[in-house]
């Protein structure tokens, strides 16, 4: 996105969320338009040690500040870590609430900026076999979550297992997360074709962690760039990189965000850039595509109207 294009887009967001927020003629003529759904974006890679946690975790803190209402759901079931990162301890996951041990209010902790985090649950498979009346319970109780939310970050797993297919098949948007390493590209590229060739999805955006200057993400971008184009006819999008800083390591140390402790650091200021972008796209959902209930109802199966 040029950068004329994503100021003209922030423009429109502050404008929108004004006249939301707002009383009077103002806004009540603005506010009969219906408020934008819900953006759910899963946070993914090819290989892990690449730094997606973290990213997500630092994104969804970072909009926070900007007046936004996040949930990360912690979608890694084998490798769960987001409460480790950010220092919060819970007690309950989603499969307490599939059990019927516990309520989703329950289960949600909050973190740094009030973000809700929803710990993952293992065994993502199970999730199909839930009966009906566990379905319906748990959908609904999730959309009630709809008209306080502006964005759900989905964490999911590295890889192409089945558990990283069940939540990047059902995000409306994937942010691809990958680092210089020849492994980690090719394991992105990898991870790309199998959601594009099987599962039909069209659009990926690219972060490039843990490079030494613009230009070697840039190259990276490239490279990967030129496969999708060449090999699959498709075409991914560049949304920014982070730089390689010893902050975000200390940060990890003291469970942390590194954009919360240390917000002038050379990471958190590319962190910052990229959580602008996100926040200043006008994107535009029908009722069906922008809601938590279909997000589920994608991952647990749909018979369950």
């Amino acid at each position: 996105m040029r950068p004329d294009q994503a100021e003209a887009l922030r423009t429109l967001r502050k404008k929108d969320m004004l006249s939301t927020e707002g009383s009077g003629k103002q806004g009540e003529k603005k506010g009969s338009s219906k408020r934008p759904g819900v953006r759910m974006i899963s946070v993914t890679s090819g290989k892990g040690g690449v730094g997606k946690t973290n990213i997500a975790a630092n994104l969804a803190y970072l909009l926070s500040r900007m007046n936004q209402k996040i949930m990360i759901l912690d979608a890694d079931a084998g490798l769960a870590n987001i409460d480790v990162i950010l220092g919060i301890n819970s007690l309950y996951n989603l499969s307490h609430v599939l059990n019927g041990e516990r309520t989703l209010a329950d289960t949600l902790v909050e973190g740094p900026g009030g973000i809700k985090i929803l710990p993952s649950a293992s065994g993502i498979p199970e999730m199909a076999e839930l009966s009906r009346g566990q379905k319906l319970t748990l959908i609904d109780e999730l959309n009630n979550l709809n008209d306080s939310l502006d964005f759900m970050f989905i964490d999911t797993g590295a890889g192409i297992s089945s558990n990283v297919m069940y939540f990047n098949m059902a995000a409306r948007e994937i942010i691809v997360v990958t680092s210089p390493e020849p492994t980690a590209l090719t394991d992105a590229y990898a991870l790309i074709k199998v959601l594009y060739q099987r599962h039909a999805k069209k659009r990926f955006r690219l972060i490039v962690n843990m490079v030494r200057n613009p230009t070697e993400a840039k190259e990276v971008y490239d490279r990967l760039s030129n496969a999708t184009d060449q090999f699959l006819n498709l075409t991914i999008e560049y949304l920014g990189y982070v730089l390689l800083d010893e902050k975000v390591k200390q940060a990890v140390l003291q469970q942390k965000a590194v954009a919360e402790i240390y917000p002038n650091s050379s990471a958190a200021q590319c962190l910052v850039r990229i959580a602008k972008e996100i926040c200043s796209e006008e994107i535009l959902f029908s009722d069906e595509d922008s809601t938590i209930k279909l997000f589920w109802e994608n991952i647990i199966g749909q018979n369950c109207g």
